[in-house]
């Protein structure tokens, strides 16, 4: 029963559901996959649209039914699309306007019926009849499956069960403080990926309010932070950086806020934006977060810490626990680099259709995602790098990430994304590209100077490439295997001249 049916749950840029409307339409959808559609517990569909509050109905409405929704990137090209949709037997396939033209005509293999949200969805919730026995789902059946991002490979298919979301929810409430029934969320992070998906489910789960964004656009951002009362936000490192690329004339003008939580994941948050960030919002309100689609969250950092743990992506989550292990397999000592695994309820079941995978992440019950991490003497985690993009030069293992972390430091750069290139000599050595503030003051020797004054001379690059922005996935994460692609076409063009 609902404690508030008239309260508004949620909007988007098209309109807004009260808790009762929402309740209904996802009860009707429910009712259209089992009646109409007839797809059985366990069987999958897909979705391919920006946000919205249909978007949030047809997944909630599926999982109900027990039909998992691979929940896809519209950002992926036809091809793509295709291929996950063929991947993931989706048998039904919800699509908004600016995808439904390249898709409504395309050879699928599993999909037998497209429907389109904005003017099919509407039609056949109304005669659907509201759903009186719901179909016995276990919690740990499949709640949605998110792909992975494909920047070490092909995109793998995360099973997400119902256990996991609902419990990483009530993690979520007691670490942020911004998801109660008196709470106001903006959600910007697309909906297709697990972290912009439960960030803002979480308010509707607990009572709250939630405000959907299809699109980022920086001074739209702080005017509903401003003036819409909003209590906490999820943002990825990019948001941030489009923020203070606003005039001081607009920062100004928007400065005063509601907030109570400002949670930072899916990317690296630079020390540099993160003492932006309290400068501007307040000292008490930054999260960041470590964590994985397949783990879930892993980590955080509370406001306290912030600036006193550099570079830090804090302590266990709740009901987490982590072990960074050694090439021998061993626990690591304090300060020495591992691979990190963790273990928790939020864990997914597996990759979809690929048990090699699935085998290669799991370790007795603990989920590995490849990333290698320190610990402090506090028991504190730093993320030092991905394991497949650490570089060996001359024998020695190089993270770039720390690299990266020193060049931000810099006052002339804004980002840095570091690589290994072939070297005869040293087997690799390391290539940094940069996006700078004044291309035309960029002196390479003044940063490798400034590089060495931090790390060992065989971590600073000495090949720089200045570039007018890294290239990102939709998540905010950089994507390392274009850097290579573009290298290894200079290469390439370089020996054909």
């Amino acid at each position: 029963m609902l404690a508030n049916p008239d309260k508004v749950a949620i909007t988007d840029s098209k309109g807004s559901r009260s808790y009762a409307e929402l309740v209904f339409r996802i009860d009707k959808i429910t009712s259209g996959f089992i009646s109409d559609l007839e797809l059985p517990v366990g069987s999958h569909a897909a979705i391919v649209a920006h946000n919205s509050i249909e978007y949030l109905e047809v997944v909630c409405g599926a999982s109900q039914a027990g039909v998992a929704l691979a929940t896809i990137n519209p950002s992926l090209s036809t091809e793509e699309i295709t291929a996950i949709c063929d991947d993931a037997d989706a048998r039904v396939l919800f699509t908004d306007d600016d995808n439904f033209e390249r898709l409504q005509n395309r050879s699928f293999g599993s999909v037998e019926k497209i429907i389109k949200l904005s003017s099919e969805l509407e039609p056949w919730v109304s005669r659907l009849d509201s759903v009186t026995v719901f179909p016995e789902v276990s919690e740990r059946d499949v709640f949605t499956i998110p792909y992975t991002s494909g920047t070490t490979g092909r995109p793998k298919g995360v099973l997400v069960s119902h256990r996991s979301r609902v419990l990483t929810l009530h993690g979520m409430a007691l670490e942020y403080g911004c998801y109660s029934k008196d709470d106001r969320f903006l959600a910007i992070a697309p909906l297709c990926h697990g972290a912009g998906m439960v960030f803002g489910l979480a308010s509707l789960y607990f009572g709250g309010y939630v405000r959907l964004m299809n699109r980022f656009d920086p001074e739209s951002v702080l005017s509903i932070l401003h003036h819409d009362s909003m209590t906490g936000v999820f943002m990825v490192p990019t948001h941030f950086h489009g923020i203070f690329e606003l005039s001081d004339d607009v920062l100004d003008k928007y400065r005063d806020t509601n907030l109570r939580s400002i949670i930072s994941n899916a990317a690296p948050l630079p020390q540099a934006t993160k003492e932006q960030i309290i400068d501007y919002f307040g000292d008490n309100l930054l999260h960041e977060t470590y964590g994985s689609t397949e783990a879930g969250i892993v980590s955080n950092l509370p406001p306290a810490d912030q600036l006193n743990k550099r570079n830090c992506v804090g302590l266990p989550f709740d009901s987490t626990q982590i072990s960074l292990r050694n090439e021998s397999g061993d626990e690591c000592e304090a300060d020495e680099a591992g691979e990190l695994f963790s273990i928790s309820p939020y864990l997914f079941n597996g990759y979809w259709k690929n048990q090699a995978e699935t085998d290669a992440a799991f370790l007795d019950g603990w989920v590995s995602v490849g990333d290698i991490a320190r610990r402090d003497a506090e028991g504190y985690l730093y993320i030092i790098d991905r394991k497949k993009d650490m570089v060996i030069s001359g024998g020695t293992n190089i993270y770039p990430r720390e690299v990266e972390n020193v060049l931000g430091q810099h006052p002339m750069i804004l980002e840095a994304g570091v690589i290994g290139v072939p070297d005869e000599k040293w087997g690799e050595r390391l290539k940094a590209f940069v996006v700078i503030s004044d291309e035309g003051s960029f002196a390479p020797d003044q940063i490798i100077s400034f590089a060495e004054s931090h790390l060992a001379k065989y971590k600073v690059p000495k090949d720089f490439e200045v570039i007018s922005q890294l290239p990102r996935n939709a998540n905010g994460k950089v994507l390392k295997a274009v850097l290579r692609e573009r290298t290894q076409t200079s290469i390439n063009e370089e020996k054909v001249s």
